[in-house]
């Protein structure tokens, strides 16, 4: 944990806060069960956070639902001070939820309160119902499982009742019936039951179904003209209803106008076409021709000159409509038809207004069994017995919450409150995903991202190198991450580079770096990050030339091939000087001896200088490149922050947040070898060896040292004057003691007496 300080404040209600400052700003420390008491007199403008989502962060989805009662997929504050006021309330020792535990001691339930008190007869019940009695903890994978909870139990108050809860073969029937029609609830054992809803459903449908029915029962000669085949015969007349009457409304036009004879009958180039095709007596193209030959007032033959497509579908009304109405026919005329289409009106009408369907497959007979019986009552009855133990079910609920409570109240709070197990590193925060291993670095501030150009719109107000990596799996799971660098250098950070990320369950998935946000990672890149670009941008421009001489290379060597082939065609045009050529070539050589001898003339003032004054001048200069770029750097990494990374992830983030240096080194591990490792020194494979490097160093530095000796003045006390010079200081010393002494000399001559050396007094 960060260091702790000795700052404490005191609320409303005269409880003593401590805190500790990481960050950049003072965060709460929860010591006791009193400060989780007075969690809502903690000033909101302390807190770190006052939001967070409900996903993507590493904490048990089904702790943060509990808390967001509102079901928002946000956790705010107001909901955290709730969810721990209860906890507090639930429990004899407040102390408790400072201590996480996966089991919940039955003994630590309070009975203070009626609530308290259905709670812990609740937990018993569980372990009672588990066959645990006598146990004295209770655990959420024993809470988590209401299946195996009410496996024994008849009734589970969820207002669900299941075809064996009733006592009485006929109410089970009915039930089971119930489910047969309507489908089936799953109660919290696990059953297929019913509730109240589904079983007033099925009885209105059933005394629907039963009424419409009766209808039928009442006006039998106007509904079912034929009886029991009223239903048979109608569904034949339906099927060729459309198709009689456009051979008779054809008719009626050919009688009309014989002139429109020959379009009614379809035009002899339709059957052409048809004639060069395999035919089928139920093709679409013959369906769609008329039912018979159209002739003026001409009656519909029920056997003999039909169309193939329809034969089948008009034998079938003869024998179950025309023949039982009208009698054995070889014909109809249209009046008979109008005769027939009017017996299935009141037909029509009454089944158009089914009702019921829904309980039509238990048949009429039973549906009126059922309606004649008790079982309506009884399955009201046994969901009212049911729903009567609700308040005790739902407790049994609460028993989850409470265990879901004291194992994650305090990780959340320290995630939340404060950003405690961010700044003491003994444990990752929930919003870090896991570990990225990159570039010979191992990066433990990673959050995930769903969208990485809306995160970077906001994430670059924080002024960290962050590189965006696509994760993926073999299994084809992906997501992407955003990685904090806070250590080493970003040379070799660029898109595309691949590395491995372990996320907080331990599982790698290959990392490819997509984006980048460039800042600053340290003071030392930044100092050399100017020679870098230099060395960068001539490569650059050393690469272009390199191109554009060879294009030109080769342009020469086309047009020298082209005036080859083309010698005895042309001669070559005389080039001629000139003259603007030659003016501007001059300005620019004028231009470059006017740099030359400028910069000479600097050189010729520092080469003037004792060589250590040389080397310092020419490291002065470095540092002066240098200071701009180290500047901006130090000025960013003094504002670098967490907050807007995750304000782009949803949160509302209300302090600084601050990573500085020190801090950022803990996130960021460069490699490096373990302790106690034995490094060797022989390199497999060398680059081809070359002193001269070392060679010019060294004597660069033994000729600063030798400068700086003899500018002092060593080596000329050390050879008793035989070599080098003297101390710059004793000659300036002596000097000054030289002109004092001629000084005296001067004013003794002319009698003048001297106060001070400098001033001479009056006689």
């Amino acid at each position: 944990m960060p260091d702790q300080i000795p700052s404490t404040t005191a609320g409303r209600t005269g409880h003593k806060w401590n805190f500790f400052r990481a960050g950049g700003f003072d965060q709460v420390h929860f010591e006791s069960g009193a400060d989780l008491v007075n969690l809502e007199h903690l000033d909101q403008k302390l807190w770190a956070a006052l939001s967070c989502p409900t996903r993507g962060v590493e904490f048990d989805t089904k702790t943060l639902d509990l808390i967001d009662t509102d079901k928002d997929g946000r956790v705010r504050a107001p909901e955290i001070i709730a969810a721990v006021k209860w906890a507090c309330s639930m429990l004899r020792n407040p102390d408790e939820l400072l201590r996480p535990h996966a089991a919940l001691e039955i003994s630590s339930i309070s009975d203070a309160t009626p609530e308290g008190k259905q709670l812990l007869a609740s937990a018993k019940q569980i372990l009672s119902n588990l066959g645990r009695k006598d146990a004295t903890t209770i655990s959420l994978e024993d809470t988590a499982d209401t299946v195996k909870i009410f496996a024994a139990t008849q009734f589970n108050g969820d207002g669900i009742v299941p075809a064996d809860s009733a006592s009485d073969d006929a109410t089970k029937a009915v039930i089971n019936d119930i489910i047969a029609c309507l489908g089936s609830e799953l109660d919290r054992s696990g059953k297929p039951g019913i509730s109240q809803g589904k079983a007033d459903q099925f009885f209105a449908e059933a005394a629907a179904f039963s009424d419409w029915s009766r209808k039928a029962e009442t006006e039998a000669a106007t509904i079912l003209p034929l009886g029991n085949k009223t239903a048979d015969a109608a569904a034949a007349f339906k099927s060729v209803k459309g198709k009689v009457d456009d051979y008779f409304a054809r008719c009626r036009l050919a009688a009309f106008d014989q002139r429109a004879l020959a379009a009614l009958n379809r035009q002899e180039s339709e059957y052409l076409a048809l004639a060069a095709k395999d035919l089928s007596i139920t093709a679409a193209e013959v369906a769609g021709f008329p039912l018979a030959r159209i002739e003026a007032n001409k009656v519909l033959p029920l056997k003999d000159g039909l169309n193939p497509a329809w034969a089948g579908a008009i034998a079938t009304l003869n024998a179950a409509v025309i023949k039982p109405l009208l009698g054995d026919k070889s014909s109809l005329t249209e009046a008979e038809w109008t005769t027939v289409s009017a017996k299935f009106g009141a037909y029509d009408a009454w089944a158009t207004g089914k009702a019921g369907a829904a309980v039509e497959n238990l048949g009429l007979k039973r549906v009126r069994e059922i309606l004649g019986g008790k079982a309506k009552d009884a399955i009201t009855a046994l969901i009212a017995k049911d729903k009567a133990l609700e308040p005790e079910s739902n407790a049994i609920a609460s028993v989850d919450k409470l265990a879901r409570f004291r194992r994650d109240l305090k990780q959340l709070l320290v995630n939340f409150v404060s950003f405690e197990d961010f700044y003491s590193r003994q444990r990752k925060a929930i919003f870090q995903a896991g570990t990225l291993y990159l570039d010979g670095r191992s990066c433990d501030l990673c959050v995930p991202v769903a969208d990485a150009g809306k995160h970077a719109a906001l994430a670059g107000l924080a002024k960290t190198y962050l590189a965006y990596c696509d994760c993926t799996r073999p299994n084809g799971e992906k997501m992407t991450v955003a990685v904090a660098y806070t250590g080493g250098d970003s040379d070799f950070l660029m898109v595309g580079r691949n590395g491995l990320f372990y996320d907080r369950k331990g599982r790698d998935w290959d990392a490819t770096i997509t984006k980048v946000i460039d800042n600053p990672i340290s003071i030392c890149q930044a100092f050399w990050a100017p020679y870098k670009k230099l060395v960068r941008l001539i490569e650059e421009q050393v690469a272009k030339r390199a191109a554009a001489a060879d294009a030109a290379s080769d342009a020469k060597i086309g047009a020298a091939a082209t005036a080859t082939a083309n010698a005895d065609k042309a001669k070559p045009e005389q080039k001629k000087v000139d003259v603007g050529t030659v003016a501007a070539l001059g300005v620019a050589f004028g231009a470059v001896g006017t740099l030359l001898a400028t910069l000479a003339g600097y050189l010729s003032g520092i080469l003037k200088l004792p060589f250590w004054q040389v080397c310092m001048a020419f490291a002065g200069i470095l540092l002066l490149i240098s200071t701009p770029s180290m500047l901006i750097a130090w000025l960013k990494l003094r504002q670098r922050s967490l907050g807007p990374i995750l304000d782009a992830n949803g949160w509302a983030i209300n302090g600084r947040v601050k990573m500085n240096v020190p801090f950022g080194g803990s996130l960021t591990k460069v490699a490096e070898l373990p302790p106690g490792a034995q490094p060797s020194f022989a390199v497999r494979y060398p680059e081809p060896p070359t002193a001269l490097p070392k060679f010019i160093f060294t004597i660069i530095a033994i000729c600063f040292l030798v400068s700086l000796a003899n500018y002092c003045g060593v080596i000329y006390t050390a050879t008793d004057g035989k070599h080098g010079s003297e101390a710059e200081w004793v000659i300036k010393k002596r000097e000054e003691e030289i002109k004092k002494a001629r000084v005296k000399e001067n004013a003794a001559k002319s009698g003048v007496t001297l106060i001070d050396t400098n001033i001479p007094a009056a006689k």
